[in-house]
């Protein structure tokens, strides 16, 4: 059984960023939100990389409600759709506050 591509970008974003939030950044110390933004620049290249390796040269078009958009931008756009959410309920629940500077 063969994935549709949107599928399989979709799978590596959602457990990229299961294992950040759930097993990397609780382990962060001190836990901020300016340490997250930072250590998540390098979880998004991983799944960039990841979505490249798979897509880059092929051509494959990735539908996005109504849009049509390559591979880099499908994994970009669905990466912080997935990830918002997931980080305002990481902030709640270990109390990060915001970017202040003792953020």
């Amino acid at each position: 059984m063969t994935l549709p591509p949107e599928a399989q970008i979709l799978i590596i974003n959602a457990a990229i960023l299961l294992v950040a939030y759930l097993g990397i950044y609780p382990t962060m110390r001190p836990l901020t939100a300016v340490r997250i933004m930072r250590a998540d620049l390098a979880v998004s290249g991983l799944a960039l990389g990841l979505a490249g390796a798979l897509f880059w040269g092929t051509g494959a078009r990735f539908s996005l409600v109504f849009v049509n958009l390559n591979w880099f931008w499908f994994s970009l756009i669905t990466m912080l759709a997935i990830e918002m959410p997931l980080f305002a309920w990481f902030a709640r629940r270990h109390g990060i506050d915001g970017f202040g500077p003792d953020a």
